[in-house]
């Protein structure tokens, strides 16, 4: 057999990323979104695919377009709706399409000027109920001496409303007052009459603390709020009896977390008598309810370096489903039943598949057939302050025991967010890690303190602590990785993007143990950014306050202020229209370094946010880092970026 070598860049940029899994209510058919890179128009198409479990086959759903989201089966299973882009007055715009498998007959549901985020099916299949923005723009001003100082901060506030639209109508009902609610996730009730949704006063990202939930009558439009005094997140979905709805909330009142790093669970609350419950006792982790069946409330919660679901009864008792040790299920559908399930899911050095009750319906492995492709697996190890610290290692199949490999560390986002043993460019959608293993790397992805999947109280290690918990924990592995003789202590690089810049950063500027760092998207000054971010509540939940009451945490855990020290070559990288870390934080960082002589390079790429939407961008990025740690840890020579 002839085997190739390890998958190129251009090839992991090719690699598929599914995801909006949704099943009939019969449990015969299964939609999914496949995303996928066109060379030719250089951008990422999104289409429809089906699989029939009658005919046991997977092929794309033909509706003529490329750029598609979110279809979801009607009740009768012999329709899916999705949303599309349509041309609307010169500019496309988010619709509701509605398409026959039978027939292939299409038809646009709504045709409206505002954006359409997302919707569901009315319980009978004659009507739409959806969430878009809601034409009535609230300014917020600051004031200056005069009028001509007058300058307009902020954003344009378009609230969310919740529409209801018929089938065959031109026109769409709204059923919620704009001027008082943004609405974010909502359930429509079995019987149709009611639709409950959590809403907060703004899209303001600060407004998020002042979250509520709301039940409103679709024929009255009568609408009350429901006591919870929670922090809210996730999905809402109603019981199947219509008596209760169960969501994400925090364990604690929301009053608790002004200034606290939040920690979730799923709570069950009864409209009759408002009583308010949380009944899992054995899982310590932010537990997301994703449907309440007939067989008990359908969640997916994660451990460690894997996500499971399970059904949840009222009493606590939870039964897991995915079994499997490793299988990370990044998403999943279940019918109303409860008695048939899909999922997007991977196993241990595995892409993501598609899995209906259990059997992989789909092939996306198959592009490693032929290839070498590395191996990942979990470790561990103690950090300084004793504690355990688990991490992912990615290494050649047959790594020489007694050689000491140059090592990358590639830290993970969030913060609350982990690295899995598992092979996707989802999570690694920055870094070539296959092609950094063919170099001759080896790669450790460490689930430092404030990572989900450990516990609430692991989750909460790092408050008032940012940077130093990272960095220890960091260090800690890379010590133990030397100390087994594995790795070569002189050639140790660090890259990651978001909150992983931001430990790049940290760990390049607060250290000289680095040969080389990547900054992604990455915080270098918490001052600077706490005004520039759009979520600056978050920051506040780990540092305890804002940057004018704390001011010495902020400085402490900046990057920016270790400059002076500073010696480890770094190449920033950054999105220009990022909002959640502003392009400011890679402009200071890269002054600071070049004023004190240290080699740096700073690429900004414009039209850019978090995410890379060209092909040819996303080549781009892995590339530069593979050059930039190939020069610095391996000595090769680098081009020009």
């Amino acid at each position: 057999m002839n085997v190739s070598g390890y998958l190129s860049v251009e090839e992991l940029v090719s690699m598929p990323t599914l995801f909006s899994g949704t099943i009939s209510e019969d449990g015969k058919q299964v939609a999914f979104m496949k995303r996928t890179a066109n060379w030719e128009t250089d951008r990422y198409d999104q289409t429809i695919w089906i699989y029939e479990k009658k005919k046991n086959r997977t092929y794309p759903f033909m509706t003529g377009r490329n750029d598609c989201t979110q279809p979801l089966w009607s009740p009768n299973g012999k329709q899916i709706a999705y949303l599309c882009s349509v041309e609307k007055e010169n500019h496309k715009q988010h619709q509701i399409i509605v398409q026959s498998l039978d027939s292939g007959y299409s038809l646009l549901v709504t045709n409206v000027k505002e954006a359409i985020h997302s919707f569901k099916w009315a319980p009978n299949g004659n009507g739409i109920f959806y969430r878009a923005s809601v034409n009535r723009p609230e300014w917020r001003k600051k004031c200056y001496e005069s009028e001509t100082d007058m300058q307009y901060v902020g954003k344009d506030y378009q609230n969310d409303g919740l529409y209801y639209v018929h089938l065959g109508e031109d026109r769409s009902t709204l059923l919620t007052n704009p001027d008082k609610s943004h609405v974010h996730q909502f359930d429509v009730s079995h019987d149709g009459n009611k639709v409950v949704y959590m809403a907060t006063p703004t899209p303001d990202n600060e407004e998020y603390i002042n979250g509520e939930l709301f039940i409103v009558d679709v024929k009255t439009r009568e609408t009350r709020r429901l006591q919870t005094n929670k922090l809210l997140g996730g999905t809402v979905c109603f019981s199947p009896d219509d008596k209760k709805i169960c969501y994400t909330a925090s364990v604690k009142n929301k009053d608790f977390y002004q200034n606290q790093i939040q920690d979730q669970t799923v709570e069950i609350y009864e409209l009759g008598s408002g009583k308010r419950t949380q009944p899992l006792i054995n899982v310590d982790s932010t537990t997301t309810p994703l449907r309440w069946t007939e067989k008990g409330l359908f969640i997916r919660w994660q451990h460690k370096t894997h996500y499971l679901i399970g059904m949840l009864s009222e009493n606590g008792s939870v039964e897991v489903i995915s079994k499997d040790r490793d299988r990370v299920v990044m998403e999943a559908a279940i019918t109303k039943s409860g008695e048939n399930i899909s999922y997007i899911s991977a196993n241990l050095n595995e892409t993501f598949d598609v899995y209906v009750d259990g059997l992989k319906v789909t092939s996306e492995n198959d592009v490693f057939h032929e290839r070498v492709k590395s191996k990942r697996r979990i470790i561990s190890w103690l950090n300084r302050d004793g504690d355990e610290v688990e991490g992912v290692l990615t290494t050649p199949v047959n790594i020489d025991d007694n050689k000491q490999y140059p090592l990358l560390v590639a830290a993970h986002g969030g913060p609350a967010w982990a690295s899995f043993p598992i092979f996707s460019g989802c999570f690694n959608e920055k870094y070539p890690i296959e092609m950094f293993i063919e170099k001759g790397f080896i790669v450790l992805e460490p689930n430092y303190r404030g990572s989900s999947g450990y516990g609430n109280a692991f989750l909460k290690a790092n408050f008032k602590k940012l940077g130093f918990t990272y960095y220890d924990d960091v260090i800690s592995g890379v010590d133990f990785l030397v100390k087994k003789g594995l790795v070569d202590q002189d050639r140790v690089g660090v890259m990651g993007w978001s909150n992983g810049g931001y430990v790049s950063a940290f760990c390049a500027t607060f250290s000289q143990q680095f040969k080389a760092a990547s900054v992604g998207g990455g915080i270098t000054n918490w001052y600077t950014h706490y005004v520039h971010t759009d979520i600056p509540f978050v920051i506040r939940s780990y540092f305890g306050a804002d940057p004018w009451k704390e001011p010495e945490i902020y400085r402490k855990t900046s990057p920016t202020t270790y400059l002076s020290t500073a010696s480890t070559p770094v190449l920033i990288q950054h999105g220009e229209k990022d909002l959640r870390v502003p392009v400011v934080n890679g402009y200071e960082l890269y002054k600071g370094l070049k004023d004190q002589g240290v080699a740096t390079d700073f690429i900004v790429y414009h039209g850019m946010a978090y995410q890379s939407e060209k092909p040819s961008m996303s080549v781009a990025i892995m590339n530069q880092n593979l050059a930039w740690f190939s020069h610095y840890l391996l000595g090769e020579e680098m081009d020009a970026p």
